[in-house]
């Protein structure tokens, strides 16, 4: 369908294929870990909302927005970020030491919550087995700097590369800290509430799976700021690497019949030979490795990735 409107990032980026898969919800819930670090941020969002009750609602609209800014058409993502810069606009917070009011539309914000987020997402579905070569990884750093215009973010001011992403992190470290709202985030997400009936459930599949998997992904040094240990790494790569293989087991197009069924609309709207797969990539990375590799990656005839800037 060579008319279809591709979106911003396309069929051919790296983030089409990786935001289709099944571990992004385990990095969504990561990413929150994360973003609750930085005290002006987090505030920002306990001061507007009532977190335990409306953590999930976050963390579904914050899939609804990747989903529709992936996979949607241009006019649908652009809105999308209208709509997110609009509410950021209208919302402050104030410190609690200080008294200062600022808004939660402040960059240096925006982008703690944005790179804790898009870092999440790389890092927990790479570790769990889905291959991308280093240069892969750096061009989904890249392709999200789009995304990151869409909240309000200079693109220039946005790590596109992995060094550029760990010299941004390890800048920020200083201003983070486990505040009050911080261990009010820790506590929900270590242990949710729900009703009597569920909570066997949520102690087996929460309690054992979602949540230590999410939180053993993180870095090191935020284990330390949450003030407990950090499990070895390797067991935590083969837990995600075990939870990655069995969801991937479950059928592709039985996973994205799941609301908001971004991923079939964007197929239906584009054919069928865009479906996300983690093996696109793999064959592109075989024929830049192969002969003629190097004058492919020069722009010598290979297909070559979107820049969706």
């Amino acid at each position: 369908m060579p008319d279809a409107d591709p979106g911003l990032f396309g069929p051919a980026s790296v983030a089409w294929q990786l935001h289709g898969d099944p571990m992004m919800w385990i990095a969504g819930i990561r990413a929150l870990w994360l973003q609750a670090l930085h005290p002006r941020a987090v505030r920002g969002v306990t001061q507007n909302s009532d977190f335990r009750q409306d953590a999930w609602g976050r963390l579904r609209r914050t899939a609804h927005f990747v989903g529709t800014t992936t996979y949607g058409t241009t006019g649908a993502a652009e809105r999308a970020g209208a709509a997110v810069r609009g509410i950021h606009r209208r919302l402050s917070a104030v410190d609690p030491d200080t008294g200062e009011r600022y808004g939660v539309d402040d960059p240096d914000l925006l982008l703690w919550v944005h790179c804790a987020e898009v870092d999440s997402y790389l890092q927990v579905v790479r570790r769990s087995g889905f291959a991308l070569t280093d240069a892969q990884a750096d061009a989904y750093l890249d392709e999200h700097r789009v995304s990151a215009r869409l909240v309000g973010l200079d693109p220039a001011a946005v790590p596109g590369t992995t060094a550029e992403m760990a010299a941004y992190f390890e800048k920020a470290r200083p201003a983070l800290a486990l505040t009050p709202e911080a261990r009010q985030v820790d506590d929900f997400l270590r242990r949710p509430p729900a009703h009597p009936a569920l909570a066997p459930a949520r102690a087996l599949l929460w309690g054992r799976v979602v949540a230590p998997l999410a939180y053993g992904a993180l870095p090191s040094w935020a284990h330390e700021l949450y003030g407990r240990p950090a499990p070895p790494a390797p067991a935590v790569t083969r837990h995600l690497r075990l939870t990655g293989t069995v969801l991937r087991g479950v059928p592709a197009t039985v996973r994205w019949q799941l609301p908001p069924k971004h991923i079939l609309r964007a197929v239906g709207r584009l054919g069928p030979g865009t479906r996300p797969s983690s093996s696109r990539l793999q064959r592109r990375a075989a024929i830049l490795d192969g002969p003629g590799g190097a004058l492919r990656r020069d722009g010598g005839g290979g297909e070559g990735w979107r820049n969706p800037g």
